[in-house]
């Protein structure tokens, strides 16, 4: 059993070079349950390749990733996929919703994946849609919707599961900056009542304040800390 001051999600020594580009040069991050942990830093500096590391979505070239003591970077993708939709949460810049389907369907759709009944999703959908208050929407698709909405939506997708982690990169950057905030605070509400873990990854400082720690990273390896561990 993982004691309680262990890190709930870790990864050490990073190291992920894609052709002749180095993005990560050995960075390291721990996060704990319930902690919300922001990545900032200069473009390039390997913020995002560090959240897709710890997500599971990229393997590290070497190093490792524990996620309750498990290793993921020893995963085969099935195993990382399925991570992703029961365990982890994940927020993308542009939202990524399902341009065919309705608000509704794309927040029940992990739920769909893991064997649950179009009832039982459905319902679940629509409870995280009213609880973010954009129930009106939930028949319509994301071409009728507002930045601000779709990032909604991608939110409670993300949250629909339960999951112990929210992985969010630059989920302001393509809003401005009255509906980004009120984006923002939608997720750190939402992820702070359920109790699951929030990484950011953001270059505003704004954004990144919101957050109980901040991590800096530069030219791959982090540079500085600043804020108390949950």
């Amino acid at each position: 059993m993982t004691d309680q001051a262990d890190p709930l999600l870790a990864g050490r020594g990073l190291h992920k070079t894609f052709g002749r580009t180095v993005a990560l040069r050995g960075a390291g991050l721990e996060v704990r349950a319930g902690e919300s942990v922001a990545i900032t830093g200069p473009s390039g500096s390997g913020k995002s390749t560090l959240l897709h590391c710890l997500a599971g979505v990229l393997v590290p070239d070497s190093g490792l990733v524990t996620f309750r003591g498990q290793r993921l970077d020893e995963l085969d993708v099935d195993a990382r996929t399925r991570l992703r939709r029961v365990s982890f949460g994940l927020v993308l810049q542009f939202g990524q919703l399902v341009p065919e389907l309705t608000a509704a369907e794309n927040v029940a759709l992990p739920l769909l994946l893991e064997g649950r009944t179009r009832r039982d999703a459905a319902a679940a959908a629509l409870q995280w849609l009213e609880r973010l208050d954009i129930g009106a929407l939930a028949g319509s698709r994301p071409r009728g919707m507002s930045g601000g909405e779709a990032q909604r939506v991608a939110i409670a997708r993300a949250l629909v599961t339960s999951p112990d982690v929210v992985f969010a990169d630059e989920p302001t950057g393509a809003l401005d900056t009255v509906t980004g905030e009120l984006a923002l605070g939608v997720l750190v509400k939402a992820t702070r009542e359920t109790g699951a873990a929030l990484v950011l990854v953001t270059h505003d400082n704004r954004v990144a304040a919101v957050a109980d720690r901040e991590v800096v990273l530069r030219d791959g390896v982090v540079e500085s800390e600043a804020g108390d561990p949950a």
